[in-house]
């Protein structure tokens, strides 16, 4: 009987751990689920912040009796809140493309593209919030085989998604450098800026849905949003390879390593 009850004892003591450790999982994934949620109304309402604010600065100006007059500023800032509405827009596209992706639903059709045109069309998208910014951009393509199979529509948002982050996180002129070269069948794009940059923990995980590197002020989270990690599955879905070198205050440079065909 003594055994019987040892037993009993024993199997009752299994059962209390083994509902604890549910318990405690079940717990455990509702926070990473509630982190996760909070994590993405942060981000969402981090990236649209600055258009909608873009937006209304501009709507004032338009409004000014000194620049309604001027067709050409008009013109000028009507551009702006276009390529703000066009930002804000690409941004819903990225959580659609994202979630398409995984579930493998985003068909990606690749055909032969020059990457040289890609970075020079790349670079057209984002010249008028350059401008705005006082920046520059200067290019040394030197790659002389630059033909790749490719997505020219996602691709162009690959370089666009990156150009855009180096423009956003800086506290200074953006002054961004994008060059090329060849090693073996590959051709290297580099694209390097003068940003806030971000700590080696933070480059480990940058290319991660949602992440965003908390600075110590909960109102100043730094994160690249969710531009990053659509960056790298269409990096990854075109058989490509991307890197991060970054220091804090000094900039990042992105490396972009893509198979070229002959």
């Amino acid at each position: 009987s003594i055994f019987w009850v040892a037993a009993l004892s024993l199997v009752l003591t299994l059962i209390i751990i083994l509902t604890y450790a549910s318990a405690l999982r079940q717990l455990i994934t509702q926070k990473q689920i509630s982190e996760i949620k909070s994590d993405f109304i942060n981000n969402m309402t981090h990236e649209f912040k600055t258009p909608i604010a873009t937006i209304n600065l501009a709507l004032d100006a338009i409004k000014n009796p000194k620049i309604i007059d001027d067709k050409e500023k008009v013109f000028r800032y009507l551009q702006m809140i276009k390529e703000e509405n066009k930002r804000m827009h690409a941004q819903v596209e990225n959580v659609l493309r994202i979630s398409k992706l995984e579930k493998k639903e985003l068909d990606i059709k690749k055909t032969p593209s020059d990457i040289h045109e890609i970075i020079e069309d790349s670079i057209e998208h984002i010249s008028l919030i350059i401008e705005d910014k006082q920046g520059k951009i200067s290019t040394n393509l030197l790659a002389t085989r630059t033909t790749a199979l490719l997505n020219d529509s996602h691709f162009t948002n690959v370089i666009v998604n990156i150009l855009d982050n180096a423009i956003k996180y800086t506290n200074e002129k953006p002054i961004i450098h994008i060059s090329t070269e060849n090693l073996r069948d590959f051709i290297i794009i580099k694209i390097k800026d003068n940003g806030i940059g971000m700590s080696k923990i933070a480059q480990k995980r940058v290319f991660e849905k949602f992440y965003r590197e908390h600075t110590g002020d909960v109102h100043n989270v730094k994160g690249h949003g969710l531009g990053l990690a659509y960056v790298k599955q269409i990096i990854d879905d075109h058989n490509g390879y991307i890197f991060v070198d970054s220091e804090k205050s000094k900039g990042s440079t992105f490396t972009i390593k893509m198979p070229i065909i002959n």
